[in-house]
């Protein structure tokens, strides 16, 4: 069986871009982000930048195995807004990202439909105008071992091209490795098989 062990997020925040229907503006914005925390600060800056705006509408998505999302219509009719934002997300395959769109209010009232085409398109062109990039799932072990297994330790590691997250290198050595998740088992195979060293998942 193929272990899924790679996700799609976005590398940096984007530039902004400004969608126009019938007098409104709609601006999108999208954040990479991993913590609900993230959300509340990007958009404290936001409301702080566009201080007139009528809307800020958003959806977010964090996680890779365990997935939790949420929307926000913000005042907007229900499920006009947060959830055509939310389809963008889905649509190009992403997570851990927010998505928000501000919207000033022109004048003319654009209906339902309308503003699930306005946000679902701001949502689009924010993500057409944002580098998607590719991340892999990553699983942690701790290894602990006495120094005088220290070469045979930092052998394996250096023959399988082990990421070293930190090390404790003390009496009793600790060191902190990550592996991609497809990988995970065989390594913890030969840790686990290996005299005189401990090993377990973080």
């Amino acid at each position: 069986m193929e272990i899924n062990d790679s996700f799609k997020t976005i590398g940096l925040a984007s530039t902004e871009i400004l969608f126009k229907e019938k007098n409104s503006k709609f601006f999108g914005y999208a954040f990479p982000i991993t913590t609900e925390e993230e959300v509340k600060s990007h958009l404290h800056d936001l409301r702080k930048q566009h201080a007139h705006a009528g809307h800020f509408c958003y959806a977010y998505q964090i996680g890779t195995e365990t997935v939790y999302y949420r929307t926000n219509d913000d005042g907007e009719p229900s499920n006009s807004a947060g959830m055509p934002i939310y389809g963008q997300i889905q649509s190009f395959g992403l997570t851990n990202i927010l998505i928000v769109v501000v919207r000033f209010f022109g004048g003319i009232k654009l209906g339902v439909g309308g503003l699930i085409s306005a946000y679902k398109t701001a949502a689009q062109m924010t993500l057409d105008e944002t580098e998607i990039i590719e991340k892999t799932i990553d699983v942690h072990f701790q290894i602990s071992f006495d120094y005088k297994n220290m070469n045979r330790v930092m052998r394996i590691i250096k023959e399988k091209n082990l990421n070293i997250v930190s090390q404790n290198m003390s009496e009793n050595c600790q060191i902190e490795i990550s592996i991609r998740k497809k990988n995970a088992e065989i390594i913890f195979d030969i840790f686990t098989n290996s005299f005189e060293v401990d090993i377990k998942r973080q």
